[in-house]
């Protein structure tokens, strides 16, 4: 079981669903629009690591008071503090990302509002990104002479790559529907009808069965890298697992017998 009271603090609101299968973690620095600091990152992982380590088949991660996540927090820049602090403090959200899709839930971004900078980098690095129609997003570190590295990996996955390109060198920012025709963004939903739509969307992943989307999440990623022949030799013995898996035995007889899975993880 999750302990959300253990894993939320001042920056960071955690709450999980009555069943386990629902993590989701508000970022709450609404007086630095929801800006990243040690803290924040620290307790994203944390939050996957227990999702990881429980039932959970869904985390989302959403902003508080209608805004994303507007990047890192220049104030924590290590400015004339040496490589090795550089280093460090970018790190941080590079291993954040890389827990986004090691982890074994889903994850969905729920942004409202400005998404912008790390913060994009953050939402691109989910599976899924749920848009506001009146959320913004961009990577405007080139105002300050920075570049978007970290979040250059997932953004450059989603989008194609001269509207990459474009987001990365001219800091400009594009709007919810642009977002979407760039890939970066999964659906685009009216203001109004943003959290029944989020709802809609986590309820629709989490009645999955959990070594459906353990194991196809990790294919998913793995054979992203792969030519074509060696990715369809590895997802033949993919399919072959989860298919002799009991989910897949009790998903075939339920749909046989008009009756909902009761799926048992294994």
């Amino acid at each position: 079981m999750v302990d959300a009271e253990a894993l939320s603090s001042d920056d960071l609101t955690v709450s999980v669903s009555d069943d386990d299968l629902v993590i989701r973690a508000t970022i709450d620095r609404i007086d630095r629009r929801n800006a990243l600091d040690d803290g924040v990152i620290q307790g994203l992982s944390d939050v996957l690591e227990a999702a990881n380590a429980g039932p959970a088949r869904v985390v989302v991660i959403r902003g508080a008071s209608g805004t994303f996540c507007s990047g890192g927090d220049l104030q924590e820049f290590p400015i004339g503090q040496g490589t090795q602090a550089y280093r460090e403090n970018f790190g941080a959200l590079s291993g954040l990302i890389e827990r986004l899709q090691s982890t074994s839930a889903l994850t969905v971004a729920a942004v409202e509002g400005h998404c912008l900078a790390g913060g994009l980098g953050l939402a691109t690095a989910c599976e899924f990104v749920l848009a506001s129609e009146d959320a913004r997003f961009g990577t405007p570190e080139v105002e300050v002479g920075l570049f978007p590295a970290q979040a250059m990996a997932p953004i450059t996955r989603a989008a194609t790559e001269k509207d990459a390109l474009k987001l990365l060198f001219t800091g400009e920012h594009v709007d919810a529907a642009e977002a979407h025709e760039m890939g970066l963004v999964t659906d685009v939903v009216a203001a109004n009808a943003f959290e029944a739509e989020l709802e809609d969307l986590v309820d629709t992943l989490a009645a999955n069965s959990p070594v459906l989307i353990e194991m196809g999440k990790e294919a998913y990623y793995e054979q992203r890298g792969m030519e074509m022949g060696a990715a369809l030799t590895y997802l033949k013995e993919i399919i072959a697992m989860i298919a002799m898996s009991e989910d897949t035995e009790e998903g075939i007889d339920a749909f046989l017998t008009d009756r909902e899975p009761e799926w048992r993880g294994r």
